[in-house]
């Protein structure tokens, strides 16, 4: 295990061609998810830097930029994004990607709020040996209450991270749900451990996608509910972003347009 105090080769730095950005960034897993939301960021507010994975946007009159980045694949990708993110001035970041549920009581479409994550994946190591890294209490109450604002329940719980999903076994799974694991994913233990490795607030919500609460894997990818809830969560995230700078915004259900 590598001592977290060690001197790196590499560090994650701001160039003179990046920008400056403001404190809050989201980071969206799932490319079908973030292009319709880049889009309708562009109409509403003004791009101010674009690459492959980063796209800054400015909203009002207002000085701070909110970036929107991804798409990423699992802890390695997501990690070396969220650096980046944190490099460039990103002191909270906001990961929105999806999760198998592991309990029976979380459908498809339902919305989970981790607190806490169990890492089984590789990257976390590398920055510290905690196993159980937690998401900032008094982030998870704000989103949680703005949610709730938004007339949208979230399930808060604990999620089990992985790098090998072919390596799912029946005899993990019901552990993990015996210790009262919610769901499972592949980032969101090793993006709370940056975080806490960082000095900044990393949260995560995720959309159940699929389910392994029963006694076969069964997908979820067509299903209704997770397609409105992906529709309704890309409408959430954008008015997080227009509203960021007003003290008790209020989220409304919808845009007025679609973010299909």
């Amino acid at each position: 295990m590598m001592n977290p105090s060690d001197e790196c080769a590499i560090q994650p730095k701001r160039s003179r061609f990046d920008p400056v950005l403001g404190p809050l960034a989201f980071l969206v897993a799932v490319g079908d998810d973030l292009r319709p939301l880049v889009r309708e960021a562009r109409r509403r507010g003004q791009a101010v830097y674009q690459n492959q994975w980063l796209r800054v946007f400015r909203f009002g009159s207002g000085p701070e930029a909110v970036a929107f980045s991804g798409p990423v694949l699992g802890a390695p990708q997501a990690v070396m994004l969220l650096e980046k993110l944190i490099a460039l001035g990103a002191r909270r970041v906001l990961f929105v990607g999806w999760a198998g549920s592991l309990d029976p009581a979380l459908k498809p479409g339902d919305l989970l709020l981790p607190v806490r994550a169990v890492s089984e994946e590789g990257t976390s190591r590398h920055y510290a040996p905690e196993p159980d890294p937690r998401a900032p209490e008094g982030w998870i109450r704000e989103i949680a209450g703005a949610l709730e604002r938004s007339g949208w329940p979230c399930r808060t719980g604990a999620v089990w991270t992985t790098d090998a999903p072919y390596r799912e076994t029946w005899a993990k799974i019901t552990a993990y749900r015996a210790a009262g694991v919610a769901a499972v994913d592949m980032e969101t233990a090793a993006l709370f451990t940056v975080g806490l490795f960082r000095k900044i607030e990393v949260a995560a919500l995720l959309i159940i996608s699929d389910e392994l609460s029963g006694t076969r894997w069964q997908h979820a990818f067509r299903d209704p509910r997770f397609l409105q809830s992906r529709q309704r969560l890309r409408e959430w995230l954008l008015l997080q972003a227009i509203h960021r700078e007003k003290e008790s915004p209020a989220f409304p259900s919808s845009l007025g347009t679609s973010l299909a």
